[in-house]
């Protein structure tokens, strides 16, 4: 064994002796002889202090003065400390640093001299909805590509970006559902575009060019497969470069959004940005994003935080989010303790209720703590909903996998968004759904592209009760997939968003889906004859609540005389941006003659909407609540205020583009009905 003694002086700490001896305790030869300095009083030893300490004089002697019981420091350990003093000299994960100042200071050292790239984004991959057509270039996000169009300019304009909701409104309908428990605080994200660049590089700026109502943006990320690449990517990286919560800019003026972001080790030339429009006050327009970055690899912070989140599922004990391995027992059992406390004195149901509050990651954590907390976090009971959407960055068939085992009671799963390039396979789907699938009533599976013809038969044969199904912008599965939907005969909400569904398909889902309450065809650009559909609506879902039918070109009065005449429940009907219907049919009169029950109609850029449509509303739908005839000339300022004065529900009107409505009119009426939000937008 060897000890090496310290004693403390005025300049420092001082070697007092080194003895090394054998494992029996006895003097060997060379070894007896000792280092040493005369003796000191001893004090406790800090390693920060001696470390800067001059080395002591030290002389040898045949006859060391005996060892004294002191606190001694073992050479293992010394050797040990000097190990962690030149690792930390050396950085972490292989970084070299320029000099030790960085390392102490903690700062950022100085980037290489490299030249600042600067480039548009050369195509849009990727994204959750716009409020644009399918066929056109008018509020798409593909606008989004190349240089600005708008910027600095502020206002409405066509050239421009837009996503398809703003504030609370769309939230606070029928249609929507209820949202998931669990999701996470820090989870803002509604909607998100992605988009690539010609060169990948280390980025050191994202600017965002914000031309109409900004602060939407939540999330900006970098992924470091290359896009434009031939080869599919087999280790798909998502990095976060910056992150923030909703805000609401005071002024609807433009705005360049640089904030400041992280550097990351990998190039890229994938960037998507996420937002949350519910804080504006009305459609948030962007006109482009500008990647800044070098080509040669920044030197990164010494230290960094790792965040830990779904991904990380493994089966070693180390890893604290293994979210699917059972407990294990370590060590003697004699040893373990087995009491709790008065915690597994709680009911049951008390502890349950207790973690129902936790995010999902937490709860997996948790899991491995005790045998006690193990028991009641595995219960499927904490698993009836699950939203996975807010993991979507690191979901996989693995991670799917660790929570089949409790997800045997599972009733509401959120998808969204999850799976793309090839992070979820059919096999781990599959397999997933027809253990968990049993009890689910609704699915949310919006932009989710792993999905194929193969996955919604599994849902249809894995899923008797589903009643809610949620397909938004999953616009790579082919048309003949959507007819396995039609064996869900126990479906209420059907989302269809700016899917490729056909005629056909959607005919065969209407005759046997009798149950549908809220059906979505937005954009659904495929449907060629939209007056069939309305009237097999009418027919076969009498009992139907919403209808969306946004952007669908092809529905005359024929087709919605038949629907409102046959579906006399309907709430919510969005017809914006349908240009076969004319005010002059009297389809708009007898529209609001026959729904009584009307709280939300999208009239948007009807341009025949004229004062007698707005008088029936207001004699005929007393409970009108959101109202949209953007881009009329026909109506006046006395026919809205005889329908804000008839409908006292009123929340939502929007009048932009309208001719007759100035803002001198618009301030008049909101001084006379506070409680309506009058949206009038304007371009400069």
């Amino acid at each position: 064994m060897c000890r090496l003694f310290l004693t403390s002086t005025r300049s420092g700490f001082r070697a007092v002796g080194l003895s090394m001896k054998a494992s029996q305790g006895h003097v060997c030869g060379e070894a007896s002889r000792h280092l040493f300095v005369h003796p000191q009083p001893l004090r406790p030893v800090c390693f920060h202090q001696a470390e800067a300490l001059p080395p002591p004089s030290l002389c040898f002697s045949p006859h060391p003065p005996p060892a004294p019981e002191l606190p001694m420091l073992t050479l293992l350990s010394m050797f040990y400390y000097i190990c962690l003093r030149r690792r930390a000299r050396s950085g972490t994960r292989g970084e070299a640093l320029t000099s030790r100042r960085a390392v102490e200071s903690g700062q950022r050292a100085v980037l290489p001299v490299s030249v600042e790239v600067e480039q548009y984004a050369k195509e849009v991959l990727d994204f959750s909805s716009h409020y644009g057509s399918e066929n056109s270039m008018s509020y798409t996000m593909w606008n989004l590509a190349g240089v600005p169009n708008v910027y600095p300019s502020s206002g409405d304009f066509t050239q421009t970006a837009v996503f398809r909701a703003y504030g609370t409104w769309w939230e606070q309908c029928a249609s929507a559902p209820p949202p998931f428990r669990r999701t996470p605080k820090g989870f803002y994200s509604r909607d998100y575009i992605e988009l690539g660049f010609e060169e990948p590089v280390y980025p050191t700026a994202v600017e965002v060019l914000e031309t109409y109502y900004p602060g939407a943006i939540v999330q900006i990320l970098a992924c470091s497969h290359n896009p434009f690449s031939q080869n599919p990517p087999t280790d798909v990286r998502w990095e976060v470069l910056w992150s923030g919560g909703p805000t609401k800019v005071l002024t609807s003026q433009a705005r360049q959004f640089s904030p400041n972001i992280k550097h990351i080790n990998f190039p890229t030339n994938l960037l998507r940005l996420e937002v949350n429009s519910s804080l504006l006050d009305y459609y948030t327009e962007l006109d482009a994003v500008i990647l800044r970055g070098v080509k040669e690899r920044p030197m990164l912070a010494l230290y960094k935080m790792p965040m830990i989140d779904i991904s990380d599922l493994s089966d070693s004990e180390d890893e604290l989010s293994d979210m699917g391995v059972p407990f294990r027992q370590g060590g003697d059992i004699k040893h373990q303790r087995t009491g709790n406390g008065y915690f597994d004195k709680l009911p049951y149901e008390l502890i349950q209720l207790i973690l129902s509050h936790l995010a999902l990651p937490d709860l997996c954590r948790l899991a491995q703590s005790c045998k006690l907390l193990h028991q009641h976090c595995c219960d499927p009971l904490q698993y009836t909903q699950l939203s996975l959407q807010p993991y979507w960055a690191r979901l996989s068939d693995a991670s799917l996998g660790h929570l089949q085992s409790r997800c045997t009671l599972l009733q509401r799963l959120n998808l969204s968004w999850t799976g793309n390039r090839t992070a979820l396979t059919l096999t781990g789907f599959s397999s997933f759904m027809k253990a968990c699938g049993v009890s689910l009533v609704c699915l949310e599976l919006s932009c989710c592209h792993f999905l194929n013809e193969a996955c919604l038969e599994v849902i249809s044969q894995t899923c008797p009760e589903l009643q809610e199904l949620n397909l938004a912008s999953c616009d790579r599965l082919h048309s003949q997939a959507f007819t396995h939907i039609s064996k869900l005969t126990r479906l209420r909400r059907l989302v269809l968003y700016r899917t490729k569904i056909e005629q056909t398909s959607i005919l065969s889902i209407l005759t046997f889906c009798i149950e549908l309450r809220h059906l979505n065809l937005g954009s659904c650009v495929r449907i060629e004859d939209c007056d069939v559909v309305t009237s097999m609506l009418a027919a076969r879902c009498r009992s139907l609540c919403s209808l969306d039918l946004w952007r669908c070109r092809n529905l005359t009065d024929r087709g919605l005389a038949e629907l409102v005449s046959g579906c006399r429940m309907l709430e919510e009907l969005d017809l914006g941006w349908c240009p076969t219907l004319q005010s002059s049919t009297g389809c708009f009169q007898h529209l609001a003659r026959s729904l009584p029950r009307l709280r939300k109609l999208f009239l948007t850029a009807s341009r025949s909407v004229c004062d007698s449509d707005i008088e029936e509303l207001a004699a005929s739908c007393p409970s009108l609540q959101h109202l949209d005839i953007l881009g009329t000339r026909l109506v006046s300022a006395a026919s809205l205020k005889k329908l804000l004065q008839s409908c006292p529900r009123l929340l939502l009107l929007d009048v932009s583009f309208c001719s007759q409505i100035d803002m001198r009119v618009v301030q008049e009426l909101c001084g006379l009905f506070p409680n309506v939000a009058i949206k009038k937008s304007f371009t400069q």
